[in-house]
């Protein structure tokens, strides 16, 4: 199968793209980078590759493996424009997330926004993990005019998390950790009908990740065709969820 998956150029996640990356073409099927512009040679947050603050808070030794890896591979530069590109030829889409600066080029697209509702009209499995899943907060429904996340269950980068991190990095990184001045999931709560019973934060957690071979520490919320996820450190469980999604019997919208 063919996935779409979109990014800026620069500055998206390391993990939230190698590690689903890897677990998809591993199953056999391709992934399709999506830039604003057609043959983008798109990059990663490069603090993620070589450590936030002092070498910590960065990506995981494997993530970074399976990003140079990507980087390598003739789908990495052979992107299409996400404004132009057929989404009714994509069996499934996956939203990555990230939270620098240039983030903001795809979280705030329109017409991204717009291929996204189309996409999701379609009924095929979707996947957005931690800023990601405010690409969807802010796509409308083609029918009723609303979020598409209106009635999904979902989460997404908790409040505490996006707080916390900016707390212990801004004396150095200042609004780094800040992507907008609304937390994401303050965002993602307001495009849904009923917050409080959608709108699932999972365990807290700070720094303990799932990894390939343990998924102790990984948390994701599936709803139907949708799967979402909160952070990198669900990056392994919310790929292996969204490959049973393609993997199995198409779901209800």
């Amino acid at each position: 199968m063919r996935v779409l998956m979109p990014v800026p150029d620069r500055d998206f996640d390391v993990t939230e793209v190698a590690v689903p990356w890897r677990i998809l073409t591993d199953a056999g099927h391709e992934v399709v980078l999506a830039t604003e512009r057609a043959g983008t040679r798109p990059a990663a947050d490069p603090r993620l590759l070589r450590g936030v603050l002092f070498g910590q808070l960065g990506a995981a030794e494997e993530p970074r493996r399976f990003y140079e890896q990507f980087t390598k591979s003739p789908e990495f530069t052979s992107t299409v424009s996400w404004a132009e590109v057929d989404i009714e030829q994509y069996d499934g889409l996956l939203l990555p997330g990230g939270h620098a600066p240039g983030m903001r080029q795809y979280l705030g697209s329109t017409a991204l926004h717009q291929q996204i509702a189309r996409f999701w009209a379609l009924g095929r499995p979707v996947g957005a993990i931690c800023h990601g899943v405010l690409v969807l907060a802010r796509a409308r429904d083609l029918t009723t005019g609303r979020s598409v996340l209106a009635d999904r269950r979902t989460t997404c980068l908790p409040t505490y998390m996006e707080r916390t991190a900016y707390f212990i990095t801004a004396w150095r990184l200042g609004r780094y950790y800040r992507t907008y001045p609304a937390y994401v999931e303050d965002e993602v709560r307001a495009a849904l009908a009923d917050p409080g019973t959608q709108f699932v934060r999972g365990p807290r957690t700070l720094t303990r990740r799932g990894t390939a071979t343990d998924d102790t520490d990984a948390f994701v919320v599936e709803d139907g065709r949708y799967v979402s996820a909160r952070w990198p450190g669900d990056a392994y469980l919310f790929a292996r969820r969204y490959l049973a999604l393609l993997n199995g019997p198409a779901s209800a919208a």
